[in-house]
């Protein structure tokens, strides 16, 4: 028997769970790298160890490629649910739920800025409303960006980032496919460039329809890119698929992308081929122009933003 005996109490947590506020360090999916916020915000997204590139929204993507404010049209275009769809819930709810999460009205932003001086006509895709889905809003408002840049004679950029058609809208949903690549052949008989950025995911529709069909196709390094998914092409040709199959870097090894660039360095290279391509530096749209285009455009709702 101890002649001395100390009894253990327990260590209290403290009241407070963590010092550390949340949102502070973030952990890279890829290489399990523990990134300062703030670092990571400086980096575009980028792991600074591994170069594995994070989803961005599209607001965000609209900053890396902007010189600074832009002017963003068509943001009160909303889907009126035309065939009443539901699934395990209503498609009005759907809409209702990403309505309030991404503060848009669909998934795609379009809006005329600057790119280097170079005056611009850019539509980018929200992967975080249903799935960056292409809906009956999300053809109108590209296909306005196209008209828009028609009439004022600026390129085209268009950042994909989607899962395809939304089969809630169903052949309304394709229809867009064919109404975006007829304005684009419009465009390049106009001779003016137009630079596809397919980011990770691109799927279905939008890779069979408009993000295919740049006269320069850019990618992010490990975008996944494909009509179909993996799993759907194993079980329908019962084969084993290569590795890295559906990646930026096998689909231009076999000659579906023209280059495959870092997003730090995608503002200098898009410049870069609209240069190339003959575009000039921005100058102030005379009176008589802009009223054009906005008539060219349908009178879209245009707001400052940046």
């Amino acid at each position: 028997m101890a002649w001395f005996k100390k009894d253990k109490k327990p260590i209290e947590p403290p009241a407070d769970k963590s010092r550390v506020p949340e949102g502070l360090w973030v952990k890279c999916p890829s290489c399990s790298e523990i990134i300062y916020n703030k670092d990571l915000v400086a980096s575009q997204h980028v792991c600074t160890k591994c170069a594995h590139h994070f989803r961005l929204s599209a607001t965000e993507r609209l900053k890396t490629v902007f010189d600074g404010e832009w002017q963003a049209y068509d943001t009160g275009l909303t889907s009126i649910d035309p065939l009443s769809f539901t699934d395990t819930r209503p498609y009005s709810q759907r809409l209702a739920t990403s309505i309030s999460a991404t503060g848009l009205q669909d998934a795609v932003i379009t809006a005329t800025g600057t790119v280097q001086g170079l005056r611009c006509s850019v539509a980018a895709m929200e992967y975080g409303f249903i799935g960056g889905s292409m809906g009956v809003v999300v053809g109108e408002k590209i296909t306005r960006a196209i008209e828009r840049a028609l009439v004022e004679r600026m390129p085209v950029i268009i950042i994909s980032c989607s899962g395809g058609a939304r089969m809630m809208e169903g052949a309304l949903s394709l229809m867009q496919m064919a109404k975006i690549s007829a304005a684009l052949a419009r465009l390049d008989r106009a001779r003016l460039p137009y630079v596809s950025v397919l980011t990770d995911p691109t799927t279905g529709g939008v890779t069979a329809s408009f993000a295919m069909l740049g006269d320069v196709n850019i990618a992010e390094p490990k975008a996944l890119i494909g009509f179909a998914g993996p799993r759907v092409i194993e079980q329908t040709i019962r084969q084993k698929l290569p590795d890295g199959f559906q990646r930026s870097e096998f689909l231009m090894e076999h000659g579906m992308l023209d280059v495959v660039v870092d997003r730090r360095e995608m503002k200098d290279v898009i410049a870069r081929f609209l240069r190339f391509a003959g575009a000039r530096k921005a100058a102030t749209v005379p009176g008589a122009l802009a009223a054009t285009a906005s008539a060219a455009a349908r009178t879209p709702g245009a707001e400052p933003a940046g």
